[in-house]
């Protein structure tokens, strides 16, 4: 054998690449879809908070991540997934139980699962005949000519107080009286009763009545991002008022981001 014939012998051979097919494109990226939205839909998800019912837990503005697993069903086709039951002093995730707007999403406190008994005085949360410290919690202003002052409703609850006028939703209207005993309301089966943590900036269990455990969507985590924004930035609805919000997110997105709030955790 030649040298010649040796150096072709001892050569490898050459590789041909393939192009990518468009339809294997296509493939590759339905796949990374279907799997962002498997994981946004039952694992975790995004939830931006609009009002200010849960201050100063809670900020308008905050981008919070939700755990989606955790509060859920157990199923046995995912063992290695831990679940539990909705504690007291859960932030929870949840649709409104109103059937007026089933599909409003709202997040809150839970303050007492079934069971429990609880009234307010003066604010002051009693659970199962003992008062709660609740270091969280925004308590009325003892200024009787604040409008964050005492409200016989709101802070003795539960009362009948028909000048709540169209606060309470008709149907925890007529259920409210049913679930008295004595002094306290007691959660029934399969519910849980949520406030937010802001006492007298939050229209919650006190106005539309139990979460049903199916309601429940999960728990935030975390802060992932936060933007000063403004409180009545959710009335704004029109498209050019969002479009103008989100001009005002673009150029202002270094000076109007809350950097101490990145990753700040949820308790």
């Amino acid at each position: 054998m030649s040298a010649a014939d040796t150096t072709l012998a001892e050569a490898p051979p050459t590789k041909h690449e393939v192009a990518e097919t468009p339809l294997e494109a296509l493939a590759s990226i339905c796949t990374v879809i279907a799997m962002l939205l498997f994981v946004q839909g039952f694992i975790f998800q995004n939830f931006e908070i609009p009002s200010a019912s849960m201050q100063n837990t809670l900020l308008i503005g905050d981008h919070v991540v939700v755990d989606r697993t955790t509060l859920a069903p157990h199923t046995t086709w995912m063992p290695f997934v831990h679940y539990r039951p909705v504690q007291r002093g859960d932030v929870i995730v949840f649709y409104k139980p109103n059937p007026e707007t089933p599909e409003l999403i709202l997040v809150k406190r839970c303050i007492g699962i079934p069971g429990d008994r609880i009234h307010l005085r003066h604010g002051v949360v009693y659970l199962n005949g003992v008062a709660q410290v609740e270091p969280h919690a925004i308590q009325p202003s003892d200024n009787p000519d604040s409008p964050h002052g005492y409200n016989p409703y709101r802070d003795d609850f539960p009362a009948i107080a028909p000048d709540e006028g169209e606060q309470l939703t008709e149907v925890w209207r007529q259920e409210l009286p049913t679930e008295i005993q004595g002094d306290d309301l007691v959660v029934p089966p399969g519910k849980v009763f949520a406030m937010g943590d802001n006492r007298t900036e939050s229209l919650d269990g006190r106005y539309w009545g139990f979460v049903p455990q199916e309601n429940i969507m999960g728990r935030p985590l975390f802060v992932y991002w936060s933007f000063k924004t403004p409180e009545d930035q959710e009335t704004k609805t029109s498209w050019g008022e969002r479009i103008a919000f989100v001009f005002h997110i673009v150029t202002h997105i270094f000076d109007g981001t809350r950097w101490s709030r990145t990753l700040h955790v949820i308790r």
